[in-house]
């Protein structure tokens, strides 16, 4: 189903064959990883999701290119007793292409959830952590953690809890350390959207009306 509020493109090689995950009303689901690369070479390990129904119509070769179209999602999960927030790019079409294996483009429309965190990196960095709340069908909503650098990260912690934003950028993959009781450190995965531009609505205005925030440095970033 379409969503206005939430579109991703993307193109990658899947890392293994999808295994069965889950079925919802007899129907199956699969997960897997797509793996995406960046400009520079990175790549992006992203978490997938696939109706049944597209693993049964199409052949997913591991060594080809695929183009992968659907929305950003997310759900919780219970890992170590802990709830954790996972997300998933839910695939709606899936096919083999020889387009630009380093696409990937999300769209997205929704309210800040929780006031932005606005820090510096050990470099002198500026980055804006941001929670986006995205509706969906069946009065649901998708929690997608965001990201904003440099200017735009300025421009971002001016944002209150329940403004409407609208975000483009990509679903990228980053590792990292947590501290555990015990004194020892794991490495986790997250997950989140890193923002090429942001829209803000006016909210003095009688209709919607968005103001529009490019920073340029953050069209080549790729950190």
């Amino acid at each position: 189903m379409e969503n206005p509020n939430n579109h991703m493109i993307a193109c990658g090689r899947l890392e293994d064959t999808p295994v069965l995950s889950h079925e919802v009303m007899n129907e199956p689901f699969y997960t897997g990883t797509l793996i995406v690369k960046r400009l520079s070479g990175t790549v992006d390990r992203l978490p997938i999701t696939l109706p049944g129904k597209l693993i049964s119509d199409t052949h997913l070769p591991l060594d080809s290119l695929l183009l992968v179209s659907g929305q950003v999602r997310s759900y919780n999960k219970v890992i170590d007793g802990a709830g954790r927030l996972m997300v998933t790019l839910f695939v709606q079409s899936i096919s083999v292409t020889n387009d630009n294996e380093t696409m990937n483009r999300v769209e997205l429309t929704g309210a800040l959830c929780k006031p932005p965190i606005y820090r510096s990196t050990p470099f002198g960095r500026e980055i804006c952590d941001m929670m986006v709340a995205v509706n969906r069908a069946f009065g649901k909503s998708d929690y997608i953690p965001c990201i904003a650098w440099g200017r735009n990260a300025q421009y971002a912690s001016r944002f209150e809890v329940g403004d409407r934003i609208r975000i483009t950028g990509r679903l990228q993959s980053r590792e990292y350390q947590k501290l555990l009781e015990s004194g020892e450190y794991i490495t986790r995965n997250a997950f989140e959207v890193s923002a090429f531009t942001l829209d803000a609505e006016d909210k003095h205005t009688p209709e919607a009306v968005f103001e529009t925030f490019t920073a340029e440095e953050t069209l080549h970033d790729d950190k």
